[in-house]
């Protein structure tokens, strides 16, 4: 029998949570637009320069490795709140630092505050969401993080803009800030979304699974009362949630090395890293030099950016509209083959396009289908499978291990880049990417199960089963 439930309010905790997704991408993509600014200021070697970049991608780790263990703990709700006084630090520090230590300080824990909400964010809303909505509501934190993206390159464009329209006006803090040293801006106006995200944050409550983990039943009862139209859904969630977490009577560590659990565990590490391997972080890291290097050079690369972000963004819209629909499994079958085309066309342009003098545009339209099967596909799916695989007792925990996972092959693929465009020349870099797509593939197909429409409490019963 299909749920009577409150949608308005789910998708009001949501969003709450999903703010913290638009911090995300933000962070990470502001620095695009600083690194030459930074670089001619603290006078950066190329060691110096990409540990400005790299930075903030160990700080991700770091706080990867800790979210499980204070969302279990402390709560999803007090973790959120956090992770926002994180991004407000940053934020705050990267504008008035003085040297650059002190920005490599503040950036890393900007990143400490990336590798928490994003564990926590697509955490809470799978334990807010019921089965029917739920993959359409955790993707939302996935469109936060492509919008966030987008912001990030928008702010860098428009006040880049600005400062070198007012550069005459640059005196005092305020010009110090957005005209003299305009890096600073464009990494200090995160604090206007962080400082939203810790204010709103009391106004939602704690997940309730997190509550019933904690024997808080009574509190739990009134937050499924809100979510569920009738008391009688409410309690049979509750009883639902209640009877898997009798069946977990061993302490965490020793629960998640139980065989089946130890599996799903290993399954979400394993489509975690691979991801990286894919291109998906290549692309959009390095994706404006690539383009340098085809010729495409006329243009802003700014403005590139831009429409990269753009595609990213509205295709992630159309991958939260359809993924309930369509299906977790679905939607990376049809995607991931497709990046599979756009990889390999973008390697066949690279070792013939020059000679048959095929215009650059024509790699751009590869690139961006790239994004665009991308984005529907493992973009939109990952931080869903990832928040729903797991146990209630140690979802936190398990979530930063596959969470760990991704950010060491962010941080691989990121340091891999430059080395492999150089060594096995651009063509070879992306048909390599192309062949890392098929071991997902075959994850997703023979290892991972369709949870599209059923209850975490049924899927967790499914790994238990093993």
């Amino acid at each position: 029998m299909k749920q009577s439930v409150n949608i308005g309010y789910l998708i009001f905790l949501s969003v709450v949570a999903a703010l913290g997704g638009f911090l995300f991408g933000y962070d990470t993509a502001v620095i695009s637009g600083t690194i030459a600014q930074v670089t001619d200021l603290f006078s950066l070697d190329t060691i110096q320069q990409g540990w400005y970049v790299g930075c903030a991608l160990v700080g991700s780790i770091i706080g990867v490795l800790f979210a499980g263990i204070m969302s279990d703990k402390l709560g999803r709700k007090i973790t959120m709140i956090i992770s926002a006084i994180l991004f407000s630090t940053s934020a705050v520090g990267c504008a008035i630092c003085t040297d650059f230590n002190q920005l490599v300080i503040s950036r890393i824990i900007g990143g400490i505050g990336i590798g928490v909400i994003s564990i926590v964010s697509p955490l809470y809303i799978s334990e807010v969401s019921v089965a029917q909505y739920r993959g359409r509501l955790v993707s939302l934190y996935q469109l936060a993080v492509t919008v966030g993206f987008l912001g990030a390159y928008l702010v860098n464009y428009m006040l880049l803009n600005y400062s070198t329209a007012h550069v005459s006006e640059g005196f005092g803090f305020w010009g110090w800030i957005f005209v003299t040293e305009v890096w600073r801006g464009m990494l200090g106006m995160e604090g206007v979304p962080a400082i939203l995200f810790f204010i709103i944050i009391f106004f939602i409550p704690e997940s309730p699974r997190w509550l019933l983990v904690k024997g808080n039943t009574t509190k739990s009862m009134a937050i499924f009362n809100k979510i569920y139209s009738s008391s009688s859904e409410a309690l049979a969630q509750i009883n639902e949630t209640k009877t898997v977490l009798e069946m977990e009577n061993k302490s965490n560590w020793a629960f998640l090395l139980q065989p089946g659990i130890m599996k799903a565990v290993i399954i979400g590490a394993a489509i975690a890293i691979l991801g990286q391997f894919m291109g998906v972080n290549a692309v959009l890291y390095y994706g404006p030099s690539i383009f340098e290097q085809a010729g495409l050079s006329g243009g802003d690369s700014l403005f590139y950016q831009i429409l990269v972000g753009l595609v990213n963004t509205l295709t992630t819209v159309l991958a939260l509209v359809i993924i309930d629909k369509v299906g977790r499994k679905k939607l990376v079958y049809y995607g991931v083959s497709g990046m599979i085309m756009s990889l390999i066309l973008i390697g066949l342009y690279f070792t013939f396009g020059k000679d048959m003098n095929i215009s650059s545009i024509v790699l751009l339209v590869f690139f961006l289908s790239y994004v665009f099967c991308c984005a529907i596909s493992i973009c939109a799916v990952v931080f869903v499978l990832l928040s729903e695989m797991y146990p209630t007792k140690v979802r936190g925990l398990a979530m930063s291990i596959a969470g760990f996972a991704l950010w060491i092959g962010t941080y691989l693929i990121g340091q891999l880049t430059p080395w492999m465009l150089e060594n096995l020349t651009p063509a070879g870099t992306f048909f390599l990417f192309a062949v890392m797509c098929v071991p997902y593939i075959l994850i997703m197909w023979k290892l991972v199960p369709e949870t599209t429409g059923k209850s975490l409490e049924e899927i967790e019963k499914f790994w238990m089963k093993k």
